[in-house]
């Protein structure tokens, strides 16, 4: 970690109880997972009890509300360590990496504070797994190659990084054993996988070697695309490979040109749309997620009008909508011609209402058909239901399948049901 001289795991007291809270994203888990490894291989008890020795809240900076989730999250904890429930507070994190001094100066009752966790290029430690029995994250690469204008991951992560086919490969052979059906392959930016250190893009060859070497894993997904760098080379491949998700995660941001070239983003409205015209002949079932920005700074109300009849035309599979978050140290944040915050959230919901009317519209398609759904887990109270996704459902971030079944099931099973109804976002299964 980058913060502080002493790291979190030589300044938390031997012998202690640790509990975790881990905020952000699913690359923020992936290093919380990493740190309790490394903790209880010095001998420290991982416990999910809120009465722990040592409380660590792994933190995210990358938007406003993500900052503000921190703060909230911190001064709870402050008041439970008054109260005596906790002993201390550990505070890490992409929030502490960046404002570490601001952390000491305001809130004196925080015991430890470090920053990020580096990403090792043949990491090999051992991990404590928070996800469910169904499927685990597998951490490629760490920060960003793009340099969007809105964005400070790259200020707060450093330069792009690049884990070694072994010691990923070596994971994955880990997962496979200890049976996780699905391994969703996460990174900033995944095409850009190797480019560092083999000084081509070689995410294509990555998984023709964790195809290879794994035989357990039903599912790989792939998460966080960046649109210029998907290759005619992993469409194919994705196509060729039942156990690769038809499954893309590729943030748009925006379709305007004159937005696109103000953000940085280095593609245009006319590649976007032949790029998904080639995803969908290619495969034709693959699902197509992406997420944009709305209220960007110099957005036009005749420029958000084009993104809309584009959601409408395109009609996305799975879509997120952000508000523009202005960020200190981005070039987006010097720009003129701010978007207020009523306007910002007036759009988020026209646009979000577009999506909720396309998306009801396609899941109504698979009423009647047969899926494969992965279980993650039981439904508390509800006798015989369950909740699964299809491999066109991302973890935390999609619908999911609400499966009834008379059979006895468990997370983790993997099984075919047939769809019965379908809402807004999810799907019912019977099974």
């Amino acid at each position: 970690m980058q913060s502080s001289k002493i790291s979190i795991f030589d300044q938390i007291p031997k012998s202690s109880s640790i509990r975790l809270i881990n905020l952000g994203c699913a690359r923020n888990l992936a290093d919380a997972q990493l740190i309790l490894g490394r903790l209880k291989k010095k001998g420290h008890r991982i416990t999910s009890r809120s009465k722990a020795d040592v409380v660590i809240l792994n933190t995210c900076a990358f938007i406003e509300s993500a900052k503000k989730e921190t703060i909230d999250f911190i001064l709870d904890l402050i008041a439970l360590k008054k109260k005596g429930t906790i002993k201390k507070i550990a505070v890490i994190g992409c929030f502490s990496e960046r404002y570490p001094k601001e952390l000491k100066k305001e809130f004196k009752e925080i015991d430890f504070i470090d920053g990020i966790l580096p990403l090792e290029k043949d990491e090999k430690e051992s991990k404590v797994f928070l996800t469910p029995k169904s499927f685990a994250y597998l951490k490629i690469c760490e920060s960003c190659y793009n340099l969007c204008h809105f964005c400070v991951i790259p200020k707060i992560k450093g330069k792009f990084k690049s884990r070694s086919m072994v010691s990923i490969s070596d994971e994955a052979k880990v997962l496979d054993r200890k049976g996780f059906l699905e391994v969703d392959i996460i990174g900033q930016d995944i095409t850009a996988y190797g480019i560092d250190l083999y000084k081509h893009k070689a995410l294509v060859e990555l998984l023709e070697g964790l195809v290879a070497k794994t035989s357990c894993i039903k599912w790989f997904r792939l998460l966080y695309l960046y649109p210029a760098h998907i290759t005619d080379e992993l469409l194919s491949f994705m196509a060729a490979h039942s156990r690769i998700c038809k499954y893309l995660d590729i943030p748009l941001q925006h379709i305007n040109d004159q937005v696109l070239k103000r953000m940085n983003r280095n593609f245009s409205k006319k590649k976007i749309i032949s790029l998904i015209k080639k995803i969908r002949k290619k495969m034709p079932e693959c699902c197509i997620r992406t997420s944009f920005i709305v209220g960007y700074p110099g957005e036009t109300q005749v420029q958000f009008d084009e993104l809309c009849l584009f959601v409408k035309t395109i009609r996305f599979d799975r879509l997120g909508v952000f508000k523009y978050s202005k960020e200190k140290g981005t070039k987006a944040a010097c720009e003129q011609n701010q978007v207020s915050e009523l306007i910002k959230q007036a759009r988020y919901d026209i646009l979000m209402k577009i999506q909720q009317k396309i998306s009801t519209v396609k899941l109504k398609k698979f009423i009647g058909k047969k899926i494969f759904v992965l279980i993650d887990e039981k439904v508390k109270d509800e006798k015989g239901i369950y909740i699964g996704r299809s491999q066109f459902d991302a973890p935390e971030v999609d619908g999911v399948v609400y499966v009834e079944s008379k059979k006895k099931i468990k997370p983790g099973d993997f099984i075919e049901v047939e769809i019965a109804d379908s809402y807004e976002y999810d799907l019912v299964g019977q099974y």
